[in-house]
């Protein structure tokens, strides 16, 4: 049982930005932030399966590709890495890549990262702010500059490189050759409305993603049965013992999280492990005043399972490099 305010940590990137305003306050020391990644701050607590972060490009990213599931096992590995990208600002250009115009033998793979025309071969889609990607294991992609996107993956670093736009990283051709799905990728995502407040936008054997908008003033209690993740994306909360605001992160699993929304309401990125969706996963709470009796009750307040106590480095953001 547990309830955490996420910590958050500023990772140095080629590709990043300096001003990483609205969201953080990090990169004052004139380095490029191109990652925030949201951590527990339990010490000895089981590490999660899931990551949420914020990505802030300034220039392409590299020609990528992460195995799914069997592929990492049969490399030795945990598990792969599916991930699903919630864009949050976009420049009038920005675009991301997913798949290639065309399916390619492995052989044929090969020589276009050898001779770098996989650059050509990629496939462009426009996005704009609130669009949402999804990216299986085994998907090759980039994304372009002038983004800020809210990712969710499977927990893992296993990422092979095809092509590097003028940075001379290693490239994995190997291990891409064998991992990639060298063809088409479905692009289109088609959200679903569960209830007023929840949008479910991505559910996968590996996880559930949803957006949630709550009305000002009003109180929720969230049933983190499974491993979630709460990212605020405008507005304000108490949430457990913690006030919460944009760009804040909240943690908690086999427990309860009461919501008390600000003024403004509170719009949200709710991630958990996947199953399908909770379809109690968010039930509105009735809060008795003074001139409430005899009057109709929602939802009575839950007995917390456990009571949060805040974090040690609350709100501290650390740098990566």
């Amino acid at each position: 049982m547990a309830i955490e305010l996420a910590r958050a940590h500023a990772v140095t990137k080629p590709w990043g930005v300096k001003d990483l305003r609205p969201w953080s306050d990090a990169g004052g020391d004139g380095n490029a932030i191109g990652e925030i990644l949201y951590e527990r701050t339990c010490d000895g607590a089981v590490g999660p399966a899931l990551l949420l972060k914020l990505l802030f490009t300034s220039q392409p990213l590299s020609i990528q590709v992460h195995p799914d599931d069997a592929f990492a096992h049969a490399l030795g590995l945990a598990n792969g890495k599916t991930e699903v990208w919630y864009v949050l600002t976009a420049a009038p250009d920005a675009k991301v890549a997913l798949g290639l115009s065309r399916r390619l033998t492995p052989q044929q793979l090969r020589k276009a990262i050898e001779d770098d025309s996989i650059a050509d071969l990629i496939v462009w889609h426009a996005v704009s702010a609130n669009d949402v990607i999804f990216v299986p294991g085994r998907t090759i992609h980039t994304i372009g500059p002038g983004l800020i996107i809210a990712e969710l993956q499977q927990r893992s670093d296993a990422t092979f490189r095809l092509f590097d736009p003028g940075r001379q990283r290693e490239l994995h051709i190997e291990d891409a050759i064998l991992v990639a799905d060298a063809g088409p990728a479905d692009f289109e995502m088609r959200p679903n409305q569960l209830t007023a407040e929840r949008r479910l936008l991505v559910s996968s054997p590996h996880f559930v993603f949803e957006r949630i908008d709550l009305a000002a003033n009003s109180s929720w209690c969230l049933e983190a049965e499974r491993e979630t993740w709460l990212l605020v994306l405008s507005g304000s909360a108490v949430a457990g013992s913690f006030q919460v605001a944009l760009g804040d992160a909240l943690f908690a699993q086999l427990d309860r999280v009461v919501i008390d929304a600000g003024a403004g309401g509170i719009v949200g990125l709710v991630a958990y492990t996947g199953g399908g969706p909770v379809s109690h996963l968010l039930q509105r709470l009735t809060r008795p005043g003074p001139n409430d009796a005899g009057q109709p009750r929602e939802l009575p307040m839950p007995i917390p399972l456990i009571e949060a106590k805040p974090a040690a480095k609350n709100g501290r953001l650390e740098t990566i490099k």
